[in-house]
C-alpha cells in the first residue's frame, strides 16, 4: 500500500483470494451481467490455473455492508483454500506492533508536540466523549458486558503518548455512530475470522511497518485535528 493519509483513512483493503474451483457463468465474454447483485462487486479475476481473485474491502463493521456484497464475491471466498489479507489481524503480534508504532519516541508526550491550545481542546473533547459514552452505547452492547469505561480505555487509552496522526484517527472514531457499532468486527477482520473458522490457509501481503512508517513521517501541518 502506498502510505498516503487519504488511502489510509478510506482504508481500502486489498484481499487476495485463491480459489481451487470456482466458475462464473458466461465468463468467456466481457458482457456485464445485468443483475444489480452481480455489478460493482470489486472482485477481479487473475487468470491462472487455479484462478485467483483480487478483492477490495473497507474498514467498516461488516454488518453495514455484508448484505450488499454480491454473491460472486462471497462464493469466491467460500470456495477458496488460501486467503491473503492486508495484515494478519488475528495475530497478537500484529496488534502489539500496531499499538507500539503509534507511540511517540520514548520520553515524549503529546503536549510536547502539539500547540498548547489544541492540546487543551483535545483534552476537553476527550473528557466530553468519556462523559457521553454511556448514553451512546446500545442495550445490546451492555447485554454483552461491554462497559463504557472499558471501551473508552480500549480506544483512547494512553492517548497522551500517541503521535498526532494517530490521535486524529482516534478522534475521528470517537463519534456516537461509531461507538454504537463497537464490538462488531470490521469487514476484513470478519473475513479473517471466518477464514480461520473454516480452516483456510491465511497470510498477509504487508508488514505493520509498511503502514506505520509513512504515516509517522507526516508532519503536524499535514495532520488536522477537528475538535468542537
Amino acid at each position: 500500500m502506498r502510505g498516503t493519509l487519504g488511502a489510509f483513512i478510506q482504508s481500502c483493503l486489498l484481499l487476495l483470494v485463491r480459489a481451487d474451483q470456482w466458475r462464473m457463468k458466461d465468463s468467456a465474454n466481457c458482457e456485464l451481467n445485468r443483475k444489480q447483485t452481480d455489478l460493482n462487486s470489486f472482485l477481479w479475476t487473475i487468470k491462472r490455473d487455479p484462478p485467483s481473485y483480487f478483492y477490495g474491502t473497507i474498514h467498516v463493521p461488516y454488518t453495514r455492508v455484508w448484505d450488499f456484497i454480491p454473491e460472486n464475491s462471497k462464493q469466491a471466498f467460500q470456495e477458496s483454500n488460501i486467503v491473503y489479507f492486508e495484515l494478519d489481524l488475528t495475530d497478537p503480534y500484529t496488534i502489539s506492533a500496531l499499538t507500539s508504532c503509534q507511540l511517540l519516541p520514548q520520553g515524549e508526550n503529546l503536549q510536547d508536540v502539539l500547540p498548547r491550545d489544541i492540546y487543551r481542546r483535545l483534552k476537553r473533547h476527550l473528557e466530553y466523549v468519556k462523559l457521553m459514552m454511556p448514553s451512546w452505547m446500545t442495550p445490546d452492547q451492555r447485554g454483552k458486558g461491554l462497559y463504557a469505561d472499558y471501551l473508552f480505555n480500549a480506544i483512547a487509552g494512553n492517548w497522551e503518548r500517541k503521535r498526532p496522526v494517530w490521535v486524529m484517527l482516534m478522534v475521528n472514531s470517537l463519534t456516537e455512530a461509531d461507538i454504537k457499532t463497537r464490538g462488531v468486527p470490521v469487514l476484513d477482520l470478519y473475513l479473517a475470522q471466518e477464514a480461520e473458522r473454516m480452516r483456510k490457509r491465511t497470510g498477509a501481503v504487508e508488514k505493520v511497518e509498511e503502514q506505520c512508517h509513512p504515516l509517522n513521517g507526516l508532519n503536524f501541518s499535514q495532520v488536522s485535528l477537528k475538535l468542537y
